[in-house]
């Protein structure tokens, strides 16, 4: 953990407690600061350290809060004083501060990178129509800003001029640069590695990518985890009955038996000051807050520690297709030259005609010839027919019109080819789109296309398996197509051609036969499905409005790897609260029985007390920079 050792009052505190327990220490070796002096010293300490803690107290005593913690500190340290164990009084405000403290301190580390972010993001942007900065909250959408190599984005939006490449580490948790040119999408609090650029801004300040995800991680503190959420209510009941059970250990033994009543107050004040849930209440939220954190570095988007927690029990996970599993853009996968043509003749000449088309498959088609080199075909006359194809008089092939696109739309200008046919009815069978070039009278040749797998996706897939994870693919792709890139990435269990409400109904499915069920989806049409899951993933979310809102865990890169990392982060998370809860009541269950039984010792019950809160915040705060090297983990 990291202590704030240029903190003037935390060292101050630091000193204060080494005095009083070197106090302390000398009285148990029957050294004492002599009367009238010594108890005016420790009072000193008292009200110069914890009078906001005995402040409280006092106002829970009035208004008959039982539940307040503070109450079991103040009556503990007006008791020990009572008795004459000044040291000890003393001892238990000031290392109660130290814990308190230290929580507020682990709990600062863990949101540490976030602010450090929002310390960071530029205040304002450079406008060269007005020649000077301007606040970035009073820059309306569709302002032109500069902004210089080296300087943050300040806003959302567009280049207009200049290439650069930028960090996008705060956004989406990919360290590597992003290379950017004119039309690319910028994003605020992103950094400007190497060139001026001038941006035409799409978003106010408010409703840009970073401010959303500020202000969504900063809302996840208050989402509590269910754990969370039943340790304080645990608490608030725990509190008042520790009060009642110390005062039993007063009145029975003294008022029934007739035993001594300086032996009997000091076990019930010592029952207090171990009894105190301290490191019970605090060991949920400094996890949840580091684990968090562990997940926005790598660019996961948790909206409350709740969905920590749930993403620990998943078993079964749903996958759509395009954009989760693949990158939803098409890509020349197949390339069948016919009737004497060569490659370089189909590919150059199709791409002439698409060139002119701004569907997705035609870019396909003129990016696969431009990347083998060769030049697209010159081509006039374009005309589209939609949904079948188009056609355009290529000046290269003798000024012949060229026919491109459904085999169906071919066979309308071009003779009948079985061999054309077979291939189509091939690649169909493997999922792939099937677009056919006609030139001269005579198929050219057929250009099988398919939805680019993510390179990662197949190992996303063994990882989930391996952590006992079922992974299901539902998509509203063809049937065929989604069995192909099932089998590429190693999923066996697939539902295609599913309408968005038909996925709802699936996901009720697998969770009447799994219980704990994600969902992984790009958070437009699968936002039903997200929300019907135990967790709705949404991936790619950078730019989408609807992934973040909709999403209970919003991935702003497209690594389906980060995934597993997730679940690992989740479990271990859940391991870390188990283990600090199970601590914490283990000790202070030996310590009031030790106190109800007249053994225990204050001094001891104390360090005890703090000790154990110290253990919870280290062991939570690891979560911080937590990354197994074993992926089963």
């Amino acid at each position: 953990m990291k202590l704030p050792i240029n903190d003037k009052k935390f060292l101050f505190l630091l000193f204060a407690i080494s005095i009083v327990v070197a106090l302390e220490v000398l009285s148990l070796l029957d050294v004492h600061i002599p009367m009238p002096y010594s108890p005016i010293v420790f009072a000193a300490f008292i009200l110069g350290i914890g009078w906001r803690v005995l402040w409280s107290g006092v106002k829970a005593i009035v208004k008959l809060k039982f539940s307040s913690i503070n109450l079991l500190m103040t009556i503990a340290a007006i008791g020990a004083f009572y008795l004459g164990e000044y040291p000890e009084a003393a001892v238990v405000i000031v290392l109660y501060v130290l814990g308190e403290r230290l929580e507020s301190i682990g709990v600062a580390n863990s949101k540490a990178a976030l602010n450090n972010l929002v310390r960071s993001a530029p205040k304002v942007a450079f406008v060269p129509s007005q020649n000077q900065a301007i606040a970035i909250e009073n820059i309306p959408v569709g302002t032109i800003i500069h902004v210089k190599a080296g300087e943050m984005i300040p806003l959302d939006g567009k280049i207009l001029t200049g290439e650069t490449s930028i960090d996008e580490a705060t956004i989406t948790g990919e360290p590597i640069p992003q290379d950017k040119h004119v039309g690319d999408t910028v994003f605020a609090g992103t950094l400007n590695k190497n060139g001026f650029v001038e941006i035409e801004t799409t978003k106010l300040a408010a409703d840009t990518t970073f401010s959303k995800i500020i202000r969504l991680t900063f809302e996840a503190s208050a989402n509590k985890s269910d754990t969370q959420r039943f340790i304080q209510k645990f608490s608030k009941i725990y509190t008042p009955i520790i009060i009642s059970l110390a005062i039993l250990v007063v009145t029975v033994p003294v008022f029934i038996l007739h035993l001594d009543l300086h032996h009997w107050l000091k076990q019930a004040i010592t029952l207090l000051v171990i009894a105190c849930p301290c490191a019970l209440v605090i060991s949920t939220p400094v996890a949840i807050y580091a684990a968090i954190g562990n997940a926005s570095a790598r660019g996961a988007l948790v909206k409350g520690g709740k969905y920590i927690e749930a993403l620990a029990s998943i078993t079964a996970i749903a996958l759509d297709k395009t954009r989760t599993i693949t990158f939803g853009k098409p890509v020349v996968s197949d390339v069948f030259p016919l009737n004497g043509n060569s490659r370089e003749e189909l590919l150059a000449c199709g791409a002439g005609t698409e060139i002119f088309s701004e569907h997705p498959l035609a870019q396909a088609i003129v990016d696969a010839s431009v990347a083998e080199g060769f030049t697209p075909h010159e081509a006039q006359k374009f005309k589209s027919i939609i949904g079948k194809g188009a056609t355009a008089t290529c000046l290269v092939c003798k000024d012949e019109t060229t026919y491109v696109g459904k085999l169906e739309f071919i066979r309308e200008h071009t003779p009948f080819d079985s061999e054309a046919e077979n291939i189509v009815a091939r690649l169909s069978a493997d999922g792939a789109t099937s677009v056919v070039v006609s030139c001269g009278g005579a198929i050219a040749g057929v250009i099988g296309l398919m939805d680019e797998i993510k390179p990662d996706s197949a190992a996303a897939v063994k990882e989930l398996r391996a952590l006992g994870i079922e992974p299901v693919m539902l998509t509203g792709d063809n049937e065929a197509a989604a069995q192909y890139v099932a089998r590429q990435v190693g999923i066996t269990t697939i539902f295609g051609g599913l309408l968005p409400e038909e996925k709802v109904g699936k996901i009720k499915e697998l969770l009447s036969r799994y219980q704990a069920v994600a969902m992984v989806g790009d958070g437009i049409n699968d936002a039903p499905a997200l929300a019907q899951s135990t967790v709705g993933i949404a991936m790619g979310a950078a730019g989408s409005d609807t992934a973040i809102e909709t999403a209970n865990i919003a991935l702003m890169n497209d690594n389906l790897s980060l995934i597993p990392h997730l679940v690992r982060l989740s479990r271990k998370t859940v391991r870390t609260i188990q283990t600090n809860t199970i601590g914490a009541i283990a000790v202070k269950v030996i310590f009031i029985a030790l106190a109800i039984a007249g053994y225990s010792n204050l001094v001891l019950a104390i360090a005890a007390d703090v000790g154990v809160t110290l253990v919870v915040i280290l062991l939570s705060l690891r979560l911080g920079a937590y990354s197994p090297k074993n992926t089963n983990q």
